[in-house]
């Protein structure tokens, strides 16, 4: 799982619309997973008495390595002008159960 934030590290100003970001994210995921699932989110915290709000994707991951995972995760730093992406990594076992 990613938290993919989308304001600028440095102007904490969001770097795209909402639907520009949303459409970012969906461009690179599909061309480096082939699939993906995302759950949009607002996060906030104080920065020197300064309250910020921000627009997050949450991006849900299966079958893929931690490499492919970074690889993809440099991508979006860059695209969306973030110091780091919060990547939540547990095994799990992924099933198409069909009856």
């Amino acid at each position: 799982m990613l938290f993919l934030g989308t304001n600028d590290k440095d102007t904490n100003k969001p770097v795209f619309t909402q639907d520009e970001a949303m459409e970012k994210a969906r461009d690179i995921l599909i061309r480096r997973f082939g699939g993906y699932t995302i759950q949009e989110a607002h996060g906030g915290w104080i920065d020197n008495g300064k309250v910020f709000q921000e627009y997050t994707l949450i991006i849900y991951l299966s079958d893929t390595t931690p490499e492919l995972v970074h690889d993809a995760a440099a991508e979006m730093v860059e695209t969306f002008h973030q110091s780091s992406v919060l990547i939540h990594a547990n095994e799990t076992t992924t099933e198409f159960y069909t009856p």
